[in-house]
């Protein structure tokens, strides 16, 4: 069965190997915390406001320089660590990651007093506490979380391409290399744009619990890379030169094309939850309606689709699946259907959401004003 699926070489750890690869995660998640608390960072108010204070919560950011030094680290092997480590390892860490998860969502939500939900396993799964922090708010959970995840997709993308190089050298298939790239630019800009994640929907409304932890430990920092614990192992799809040349543009002007899209429409939105007045990019009045104390945007990106951004992370779903180059192998297409099937079931919760957030009625003139869910013209 595992040779059928194409990764038997991620099984191939001897028994110490596999012990370590099971720690693995548990090593991680301990550096992280120690970098996140030593390390300087800036205080920011987020979005989320403080009931015991009735002002907005202040947060460390320091994931950029956490996640400079991470990749330092790795690249130059300081620890002595491989650097196809991450890769060789992924599903031994995985599992053990998992475990770790669980028992962190235990602790994190048991700890807390019973909330709406009753039932053990709604709270496990969902979590009880919308926050976390320790320390005089030094330690955040949830940045915690997405520091860890972020930094971990961009090593174990990059630990896959060190993999795949030693594997093939110069017979290595380009499209490895550049999904490496895809990802570390993507958690670049994100911690270039740190302070952005603070007005998002899972900071704001996700409570604390093992879908969160999970989710932004494991999912995110090591599951996100599916795709090469298949194509890690396939050499150069020997195009012609000027095929290569169009295959490997016409996946970067895709992935650019989908985080564009993506990064504008959460950038916009940031900037009208922080200065409501203000003309996004300075070109963009902010149209909005309103429904009682909120504000509905509903000009720029957010005119053209509810849930625009949506479709930037399906395009650059898209350029994940065909960056490539083995276009009918179904290993290279497992992101773009994780992805594409995420935010489809994504939207419709945010749609039932924002009915009660903004009212039915406020909603509907919304949903009316902008008719397109994701894709303009098509859904």
């Amino acid at each position: 069965m595992v040779e059928w699926l194409g990764i038997g070489h991620l099984l191939e750890l001897s028994g110490t190997e596999a012990i370590a690869g099971y720690l693995t995660p548990l090593a991680i998640f301990a550096v992280f915390f120690v970098l996140q608390i030593v390390l300087p960072a800036r205080r920011v108010p987020g979005y989320v406001v403080d009931p015991r204070t009735g002002k907005p919560r202040n947060y460390r950011l320091n994931g950029l320089l956490v996640f400079a030094v991470v990749v330092i680290v790795w690249a130059f092997e300081v620890t002595g660590m491989p650097r196809d480590w991450f890769y060789r390892s992924s599903i031994h860490a995985v599992v053990g990651g998992t475990d770790l998860c669980i028992i962190l969502a235990l602790v994190a939500v048991f700890s807390q007093p019973r909330g709406a939900r009753k039932h053990w396993f709604l709270a496990l799964w969902h979590g009880r506490a919308p926050e976390l922090s320790f320390f005089n708010e030094r330690f955040d959970v949830k940045m915690y979380l997405y520091v860890v995840g972020g930094t971990m997709l961009s090593l174990n993308a990059l630990s896959g391409a060190a993999y795949h190089y030693q594997l093939f050298g110069a017979d290595s298939n380009p499209g490895v290399f550049l999904y490496a790239a895809f990802f570390t630019f993507y958690v670049l800009d994100y911690f270039i744009f740190e302070r952005v994640q603070l007005y998002t929907y899972d900071l704001i409304h996700e409570g604390v619990g093992f879908k969160m932890i999970w989710g932004g430990l494991v999912v995110y920092g090591w599951l996100f890379i599916l795709p090469l614990w298949g194509m890690a192992v396939y050499p150069d799809p020997g195009f012609t030169p000027a095929w290569t040349n169009v295959w490997l543009v016409g996946a970067s002007a895709l992935f650019l094309f989908g985080w564009g899209i993506s990064r504008g429409a959460n950038l916009q939105k940031y900037t009208f939850k922080r200065w409501p007045d203000r003309r996004f990019l300075g070109l963009i009045e902010p149209e909005y309606i309103e429904a009682g104390d909120r504000k509905i945007l509903c000009s720029g990106l957010w005119g053209v689709a509810r849930h625009l951004n949506y479709m930037g992370e399906g395009f650059l779903g898209l350029s994940i699946g065909l960056v490539f180059g083995y276009f009918a192998n179904p290993w290279a297409w497992t992101y773009t259907v994780f992805v594409v099937t995420f935010f489809v079931f994504r939207q419709r919760f945010d749609e039932r959401y924002c009915a009660e957030k903004y009212g039915a009625e406020k909603w509907a003139e919304y949903r009316a004003r902008v008719k397109w869910r994701i894709i303009p013209g098509v859904y």
